[in-house]
């Protein structure tokens, strides 16, 4: 009967390993040894234990919360409020738990508890995405956000829905203990919603929700995914080392908070025919609903007539509902908001050697323009983009160093950037002739030898500067390199200190020297 060869050793079947990744994968998977006996593992380190004051902690208050969120996030205050609440919420019951947990393991075991788990509804850049940020940064948690429409119930289409909780770990720095108070964030969440004449398996939507049920939940989740190749050859790596014996890691989504978010416009129409319907009777009359306050009557049931599962949408307890921004919301972003897009235009003309600036009329054009896109705060970048792409790109290096965002550039861009353009250059210009003086004072200090450019050798300077593309530092360094060598034998013969250099200075630099040190040899001769 024939016998099954023996198991490689480490050095064997990591160099049979690297051989194969490179090539087939080239070097997207490398494979790292550590100085500890018989720890070879792949692209993983050992990190130092936590400190006990690295442990997680949880003090605030809504008001703590609400407040921080005032600094980023315009408008949206029942959002921000029910949040708050939300989150103090779920995070002291993590807090009693802890102790608990210190003080009678089985008892903390045994309690129960709704957790607070969110959904957003609202349009597009409102700032759904940028409260749960924010607030993940003021509490000190791991924030991890996706696109659901990437998922698919077993990753065979799309990704793995357990790689959100183990991505928490990687933003945690491996640090499991603390990955498991961190928030996931889940955007676009009404596309998985399930079609209604679906016929089969619908690995996309319903499967997705299945899976997001568990994790909302409570369950472990392996820290190593079964289709990470790389995780399972790091699995077979330990599996040699302790023997044949298995150390199966997980982390439990007891007290990871969730947080899903859609636009959900189909739910807009949904509600309104609802609400219309049922104002229908003799005597009613009926009531004008807005589209900001459409979301505020939808119900449980409208999400499962939307297509989400009973369950799923009952393991969201907090509905949240995000308002539509007008263009005041808009122009206060710009205006007060600490994540405004006017402080990432500052930066950008900064770095062109340009300070911008902006009028308040100007700004509120601007907030107008961009409440037409109707994407929120994004029509911001949109048509901020739009006006100032030509101005970043002719303004930069032109010599202008003060940028004005008025109503007539709004209103007028190309004419206005023409003009600073043409001013642009003026004060270039100027800059370079005043470059080619201070070239000659700096010549008399290190040289004792006065130097002056008249008008007609300043022009062709400037001219020779800008066809060679050269500053005018350069220009007149290349040009003079040995005038003081000339000019001090001048100065020798016939006590000459100052000299004029006229336009055949620039135009033959050396001729124009040679000349001069021949006739103060042969003053008379040269006459």
């Amino acid at each position: 009967m024939e016998q099954n060869p023996p198991f490689p050793s480490p050095e064997e079947l990591r160099s049979k390993l690297s051989e194969f990744m490179k090539s087939n994968f080239g070097d997207k998977v490398s494979f790292a040894t550590f100085a500890q006996p018989d720890t070879a593992e792949i692209g993983v380190e050992e990190k130092p234990a936590k400190d006990d004051h690295d442990e997680f902690a949880f003090a605030f208050l809504p008001r703590d919360i609400t407040a921080h969120l005032d600094r980023f996030v315009i408008k949206q205050d029942e959002a921000k409020k029910v949040l708050s609440i939300a989150v103090c919420d779920h995070y002291n019951h993590v807090n009693y738990l802890r102790q608990l947990e210190k003080e009678d393991a089985a008892r903390a075991e045994e309690t129960e508890y709704a957790k607070q788990n969110v959904i957003l509804v609202g349009p597009t850049g409102v700032g759904k995405t940028y409260l749960i940020k924010h607030i993940a940064e003021l509490i000190h948690v791991p924030f991890v956000k996706a696109d659901a429409t990437k998922f698919s119930e077993t990753g065979y289409v799309g990704g793995d829905v357990e790689d959100l909780v183990r991505e928490l770990v990687q933003k945690a720095d491996g640090d499991v203990a603390r990955a498991q108070f961190g928030i996931i964030y889940i955007d676009e969440i009404d596309k998985i919603a399930a079609a209604g004449n679906l016929v089969g398996r619908d690995v996309s939507g319903r499967g997705v929700q299945t899976t997001l049920l568990k994790l909302m939940e409570e369950t472990e989740v392996p820290l190593r995914s079964a289709n990470d190749l790389q995780s399972q050859l790091q699995a077979a790596f330990e599996f040699q080392k302790r023997g044949g014996k298995t150390k199966k890691e997980t982390i439990s989504t007891r007290h990871i908070l969730f947080v899903v978010s859609g636009a959900f416009e189909r739910l807009k129409q949904q509600v309104s025919r609802r609400i219309t319907q049922g104002q229908i009777g003799f005597n009613a009359e009926p009531r004008q609903v807005m589209d900001n306050e459409l979301f505020q009557y939808v119900t449980t049931q409208d999400f499962i007539e939307y297509g989400f599962e009973p369950e799923f949408i009952g393991r969201l307890p907090v509905r949240v509902v995000c308002e539509e921004l007008s263009a005041d919301d808009l122009y206060k972003i710009m205006k007060f908001s600490e994540g405004s897009i006017l402080r990432q235009y500052e930066r950008a003309f900064r770095a062109y050697g340009i300070e911008i600036s902006f009028e308040d009329e100007a700004l509120r054009l601007l907030a107008g323009d961009a409440a037409k896109e109707k994407t929120g705060a994004r029509g911001l970048l949109t048509v901020w983009e739009k006006l100032l792409r030509d101005y970043k790109y002719y303004l930069a290096g032109s010599g202008l160093t003060q940028l004005r965002v008025s109503t007539e550039l709004v209103r007028e861009p190309k004419q206005v950037l023409e003009r600073l353009m043409a001013e642009g250059t003026k004060q270039e210009e100027a800059a370079m002739i005043q470059h080619a003086r201070m070239f000659a004072e700096q010549f008399k200090r290190e040289h004792n030898l006065a130097i002056t450019f008249d008008d007609a050798a300043l022009q062709l300077l400037l001219e020779r500067a800008q066809a060679e593309r050269m500053t005018m530092p350069e220009l007149c360094a290349h040009l003079f390199k040995d005038y003081q060598f000339g000019l001090s034998l001048v100065q020798k013969n016939t006590g000459q200190g100052s000299f004029v250099l006229p336009r055949a200075a620039v135009e033959a630099p050396d001729k124009f020297l040679s000349e001069l040190v021949v006739r103060s040899h042969y003053p008379l001769a040269s006459a």
